[in-house]
């Protein structure tokens, strides 16, 4: 499709292109296109912008992935086909592990994401053989590996559905979510929850980890000041006061 590149909605119709494209080559289920239309309502009313409180929560989060003794970056299949490279950047700097875990899985749609995130270049990425289970879940997201999930002290979950979050967590984990809904089942349950688009988030986190890194005193402290309830209560405000803004503006 040929997209003028003027379009006001240029980048938002190229990521619908892209995902449709990933449709077609078995990465992403239909499913998840109604799942990135949500995220992306969200993403509207934030002024398709990275909030105070949303860069507050991506420093935390870089903060936690700095501080853990294995950290590691759970991947599905709209966060493989929305931002690889971003993805394998973070694992990289921090460093972490890479796993790819997802609810629709088959040993074939598994092996076409974990290919996928190696030809982009990400090395020694789990989940061709789980050895493991997630406690409290009965899908195959429960299906993981002892190296990676369910080892991981700190878990970044980009894109993610609530039941998992809640058992990672219940399974005493620091659980970092990537999800533009502030009142999504995953931003509750997380401890730290990033409300902001993917890339954006992963860009701000990488910049974060390298601005803290070797900074112990730094690290400890961002972790210590950030309350999550709070933070997400500001997004909420935010939201709430671009939309009456605008019709402020109408008046």
């Amino acid at each position: 499709m040929n997209i003028p590149t003027d379009h006001p909605r240029y980048r938002s119709l190229m990521v619908r292109e892209r995902l449709s494209e990933m449709v077609d080559k078995g990465l992403v289920t239909r499913t998840g296109l109604i799942s990135h239309g949500r995220g992306e309502a969200f993403d509207y009313m934030m002024g398709e912008k990275s909030l105070a409180p949303s860069l507050r929560a991506e420093k935390a989060a870089a903060a936690h992935l700095l501080n853990a003794k294995n950290p590691v970056i759970c991947v599905n299949g709209n966060a493989a086909a929305l931002d690889p490279e971003n993805l394998i950047g973070l694992a990289k700097e921090v460093p972490a592990k890479i796993e790819v875990n997802i609810f629709h899985r088959t040993a074939e749609r598994m092996e076409l994401l974990i290919s996928y995130m190696e030809e982009n270049g990400a090395e020694n990425v789990l989940g061709r053989d789980p050895d493991a289970r997630i406690p409290g879940l009965s899908s195959d997201r429960a299906l993981c590996t002892k190296a990676g999930i369910y080892d991981s002290d700190v878990i970044l979950v980009p894109i993610e559905d609530g039941d998992r979050a809640k058992a990672l967590a219940d399974m005493g984990k620091v659980v970092i979510s990537i999800d533009l809904n502030p009142l999504s089942r995953t931003s509750k349950t997380a401890t730290v929850s990033i409300s902001d688009e993917m890339t954006r988030a992963l860009e701000n986190i990488i910049r974060y980890v390298k601005e803290l890194k070797d900074k112990q005193d730094e690290i400890e402290t961002a972790i210590r000041t950030f309350s999550n309830e709070s933070n997400r209560k500001e997004v909420v405000e935010e939201i709430c006061s671009s939309l009456l803004s605008e019709f402020r503006k109408d008046a």
